[in-house]
């Protein structure tokens, strides 16, 4: 019964992992743009051009977002370890000092994002990709 299972679930891996993939850039892309254009909510107002590192984050998750969204072979799996890397970079900056738990110092997002694209960089595009090859 769970050879089946298993075999059945391994059939969907890459229409899945393509929507893994659009939905993650997707969000990704709306993380930056929130800190670069202040839209599609306000949180104070955008941030100044060129201000570290804020202003900087906004442009990785929008650029890499798209990236990642359109699933361009090689590029979108450098993209997404630049991403990721990112990530990791605010959480020890900006989420760790604060507290040792994720839950803790708010910093569970930028995990789930850090693992999200780490995941995407090895697992590859998978469907609904624009493909380079």
């Amino acid at each position: 019964m769970s050879e089946k299972l298993d075999a059945r679930l391994t059939s969907f891996h890459s229409p899945v992992l393509g929507v893994f993939r659009i939905v993650i850039g997707f969000l990704f892309t709306i993380h930056g743009t929130v800190k670069l254009f202040d839209w599609p909510i306000s949180q104070g107002g955008p941030a100044p051009v060129g201000a570290w590192p804020y202003w900087y984050a906004g442009v990785i998750e929008v650029v890499v977002g798209i990236l990642v969204i359109l699933g361009v072979g090689i590029i979108t799996r450098i993209a997404a370890i630049i991403g990721s890397g990112e990530m990791a970079f605010a959480y020890f900056t900006q989420h760790q000092p604060q507290a040792l738990w994720p839950v803790e110092n708010g910093g569970e997002l930028a995990i789930l994002y850090c693992f999200s694209l780490f995941l995407i960089a090895f697992a590859g595009v998978g469907a609904f990709a624009v493909r380079s090859r």
